[in-house]
C-alpha cells in the first residue's frame, strides 16, 4: 500500500518514494572489427574466387580461392592490382566503369578477362563481376570482385596429375607433417583457421582420405613431401620431372 505525503508525492508503507523503472538500456552494438572478422571468415569458406579492392583496383582482401589462382596465400595478394592479375578483353570497358563510379552510379559490372596462373600455364578466360560495396556515401566506393572461369567456350586445359598440389597446399602439408596445429599453420602462412581447413578439406576430397594422418601419409606416397627431410618440406621437381628435396 501507499499513502500521499504532505507534498502530494506517493510513498510506500516504509515512507520512501516509489521508484519508477526506466526504459531498458539497449545492448551496445558489436565493434566494427567484429563485423570485419565475420566477413573475412565467410570469404574464407566460399569456394568462388573473391577479392575486395579499392576503386583503382588495389586488392584489400582476397579469399583462399582467389589466391590459389596464383599459387599464393591471401595476404600475398594484398596491395596488388587486379589489372596486373587479369587482362580485360576490352580495355575501354574499364574506363567506362571508372567514369560510372565517379558519377556515383552503383550497378553490377561484368568484365570479360583473360589470365595466366604461370608463365608456362595455358591462358584462361572468364568473367570478373564487379559490385560497388560499402557505405553509399563513400566516394569512390570499395569494389567486390567475383571471378567465374569460362570452361565451355575454350578447350579445357589438360587435367593435372593426381598428385599435383599448389605451393600453398604443399606448405600446409609440410607443416601438418611436422605436427603444427591448424592455428600455427595459419599463422605461419598468413591464413585464418578456416582458410587452412579449406585447403585440407579440398586435398582430403581429392585424394579420398579421411583425417590429417592419412592425408600426410598420402602426401609422402605421392611424392608431394620429400621423404628424406626433417623438418618436413615439400618435394621440388628436378630437371627431369622427378621429385627432389629443396636445397639446404
Amino acid at each position: 500500500m501507499s499513502r500521499t505525503t504532505h507534498g502530494g508525492a506517493p510513498e510506500d508503507d516504509t515512507g520512501t518514494d516509489c521508484p519508477r523503472p526506466g526504459p531498458p538500456t539497449p545492448p551496445a552494438p558489436p565493434p566494427a572489427s567484429a563485423y570485419r572478422d565475420y566477413f573475412v571468415m565467410l570469404l574464407d569458406r566460399i569456394p568462388t574466387p573473391i577479392a575486395v579492392c579499392r576503386a583503382d583496383g588495389q586488392v584489400l582482401i582476397a579469399n583462399p580461392a582467389m589466391a590459389a589462382q596464383w599459387g599464393a596465400v591471401p595476404g600475398q595478394l594484398r596491395g596488388r592490382n587486379l589489372l596486373d592479375l587479369f587482362r580485360p578483353r576490352e580495355p575501354a570497358q574499364i574506363a567506362r566503369i571508372m567514369e560510372a563510379l565517379r558519377l556515383g552510379r552503383r550497378s553490377r559490372y561484368p568484365v570479360e578477362v583473360r589470365w595466366r596462373t604461370g608463365p608456362d600455364e595455358p591462358e584462361r578466360q572468364g568473367q570478373l563481376t564487379i559490385d560497388p560495396v560499402g557505405d553509399p556515401s563513400a566516394a569512390p566506393p570499395s569494389l567486390l570482385a567475383l571471378l567465374r572461369e569460362d570452361t565451355g567456350s575454350a578447350a579445357a586445359p589438360p587435367a593435372a596429375p593426381r598428385a599435383a598440389t599448389s605451393p600453398v597446399e604443399a606448405r600446409i602439408l609440410a607443416l601438418a607433417a611436422g605436427g603444427a596445429t591448424t592455428a600455427a599453420i595459419g599463422s605461419a602462412l598468413g591464413l585464418t583457421v578456416d582458410g587452412v581447413n579449406y585447403h585440407l578439406t579440398r586435398l582430403a576430397r581429392r585424394w579420398r582420405v579421411q583425417g590429417r594422418t592419412a592425408l600426410v601419409a598420402k602426401a609422402y606416397v605421392l611424392g608431394v613431401l620429400a621423404a628424406d627431410r626433417w623438418p618436413p618440406a615439400p618435394a621440388v621437381p628436378d630437371d627431369d620431372g622427378g621429385p627432389r628435396p629443396p636445397g639446404p
